[in-house]
């Protein structure tokens, strides 16, 4: 199994000249460092959810834009408490409703922003590449984080899964990791392949009908499997994906019914996994389409805590774009 090459920092502009983390667009381009401090990061920030007060003053006097400019509802809104709980001045756009469709280009929606003194943008959008058009149309200062760009990338997704897996199994090297369903679609699935390589986990699996799996998919480090008993035999760690029918042109599965007999994870299924095996999903949930609700809601399910992480790691990462990592105590 090849595993890809790291992006050079000297050509990466998610990175400052001296090597520290300036925008996060992708997984891809970082460094197993930057991977381990963001992580690091995000555990000083986990317990600030059991404090009476859960504010620190990190990013107080910065203005941050969140800029959704497809649907959301985790992401968002984790977005939005990092921001506050960092005291920074968080403010969501309801870009669906903007100026943008009333003729306003992209560059003039973001030129009146940065107007505003603004100091970072989190930007959702359905066409691939978009957050990194943003981030080389910005002044010098600001900072920019993708939440998700069409079918490239959602690099904090990938994170706070790899936040919890450490939290539970610590040793990426000796896990087989397997990524189950509409890979084809999923940028979180494409960012999750690249962090779990980094990490140097023992093995990386997708699993997945051919007609949701994208070409030359073994190129990327993974290990292909079309039978799901095959697929989660032994896993460590079981990541189920969303069917994404939003995204989807022409018929790519039978039904919803037929996918769920084929490559759904029942507790049958469960079962072939390791015994301590984690599952995960990062939403939202399609019950019994891609999991049935016993495993959704059973004892090795990590779902809802997945989100609870996202809360850490988001605000690991925009302290960290601002420069002003450290944790709570700072």
């Amino acid at each position: 199994m090849t595993r890809p090459q790291v992006g050079s920092l000297a050509v990466n502009q998610q990175l400052t000249p001296d090597g520290k983390l300036k925008h996060l667009l992708s997984i891809e381009g970082l460094n197993i460092g930057i991977l381990n401090e963001i992580l690091d990061t995000a555990e000083s920030f986990s317990s600030i959810a059991n404090q009476s007060v859960k504010k620190v003053p990190l990013l107080r006097g910065k203005t941050i834009f969140n800029l959704f400019f497809e649907d959301s509802t985790r992401t968002r809104t984790t977005f939005e408490l990092a921001g506050k709980r960092l005291s920074a001045d968080m403010l969501s756009m309801n870009l669906k409703a903007s100026s943008t469709n009333k003729g306003e280009t992209l560059l003039d929606t973001l030129n009146n922003l940065q107007a505003m003194y603004s100091d970072m943008f989190i930007v959702r959008h359905q066409d691939s590449g978009a957050a990194q058009f943003i981030a080389q149309n910005v002044a010098p200062h600001i900072s920019v984080i993708n939440a998700g760009d069409g079918r490239h990338s959602h690099p904090t997704q990938a994170l706070l899964d790899m936040f919890t897996i450490r939290r539970h199994k610590q040793d990426f090297t000796r896990l087989r990791v397997a990524i189950v369903g509409d890979i084809l679609h999923s940028r979180v699935a494409r960012s999750q392949i690249h962090a779990l390589n980094m990490l140097n986990t023992g093995e990386v699996r997708v699993v997945a009908p051919r007609t949701l799996l994208p070409a030359a998919i073994e190129n990327l480090g993974v290990n292909v499997y079309h039978d799901i008993d095959a697929g989660v035999k032994d896993a460590d760690v079981i990541i189920m994906l969303r069917l994404q029918k939003e995204r989807m042109h022409g018929a790519l599965i039978p039904s919803e019914n037929e996918y769920f007999q084929r490559y759904g994870l029942n507790q049958r299924r469960l079962k072939l996994a390791d015994k301590k095996a984690l599952v995960m999903h990062p939403g939202p949930v399609n019950r019994g389409v891609e999991i049935s609700s016993a495993v959704a809601d059973g004892p090795q399910s990590t779902i809802l805590e997945q989100v609870s992480h996202g809360l850490a790691v988001r605000m690991a990462v925009m302290s960290l774009c601002l420069g002003s990592s450290g944790g709570q105590n700072e």
